[in-house]
């Protein structure tokens, strides 16, 4: 019935995909689902049997010495897939080389940088990271970062609250509806900053419908993007879930396609 984009995929080579995958569910405690591979070629085959066409696919550095090749895996995947992939590069702030780091990854054709402060373990201010939006917002790229975890203050509403404030023309993209775990919260403190933007990823699976549906409400359907968090869900249940809601069909279309699209420059 939908345009369907993915705005939130972690996809990793087959030689490492089951390990990465496992570190990832270790980190949150077992997450409750039956995860994928984290292939490429698994996402496009159930993304396709859950009726999504389009993905915006990325990966995260844990050590700066995985930046460039991680990113150039990125850029192959995105020209393998015939125009079903837009991907994002990662940096890490131990890098040498912040602008090499980012300059090669605008030269392979990256569309933005992916950041997880949990996993990488650095506070979201923190001023190498405000380098890193700094570039982004010069060069009009998005930045998607993790954000929101009440085990830690690594990515926490205030911090980001701090990053809004300082970069109000950066196209930041705040995951998980802007605060995995702590997404009322969020969605209260980040709201009214006009430069940010949700994705709808790692939620569904812990948020009642009716908090959804408020979510939905105070960020507003122009501000939310479906994503899966893929490998760690089911695509078609996130779906299912959004649908359950009942919104009012030009929301769904926001949701699903044009908001992603529109911030990536993604043609039907």
């Amino acid at each position: 019935m939908y345009k369907i984009f993915d705005a939130h995929c972690h996809i990793y080579p087959e030689a490492i995909s089951l390990k990465a995958v496992e570190a990832v569910d270790r980190f949150y405690d077992h997450l409750p689902a039956e995860h994928f591979d984290g292939t490429t070629a698994t996402l496009r085959r159930s993304g396709a049997e859950a009726g999504i066409s389009h993905y915006l696919v990325h990966s995260v550095a844990t050590k700066p010495h995985q930046v460039s090749s991680i990113n150039r895996f990125i850029a192959r995947e995105v020209e393998a897939s015939e125009g079903a992939f837009t991907g994002m590069g990662t940096m890490h702030l131990d890098s040498d080389d912040l602008r090499r780091d980012f300059d090669e990854l605008a030269a392979l054709g990256l569309k933005g940088v992916k950041l997880h402060p949990d996993i990488q373990r650095f506070n979201a201010d923190d001023p190498r990271a405000m380098e890193i939006y700094a570039m982004c917002e010069d060069a009009g790229l998005p930045v998607l970062v993790h954000t929101g975890d009440y085990r830690y203050d690594y990515s926490n509403p205030p911090r980001i609250a701090n990053i809004l404030r300082a970069f109000p023309k950066l196209k930041f993209i705040g995951a998980h509806f802007g605060g995995w775990s702590v997404w009322e919260e969020a969605a209260r403190a980040l709201s009214d900053f006009p430069n940010i933007v949700v994705d709808s990823s790692s939620t569904l699976y812990a948020v009642k419908p009716e908090t959804v549906r408020e979510l939905i409400r105070i960020w507003t359907p122009d501000r939310v993007m479906f994503g899966t968090d893929y490998p760690l869900w089911p695509q078609r249940r996130d779906i299912d879930a959004l649908l359950a809601l009942e919104l009012d069909e030009k929301d769904y279309w926001k949701i699903f396609w044009d908001n992603a699209a529109a911030l990536f420059e993604v043609k039907p």
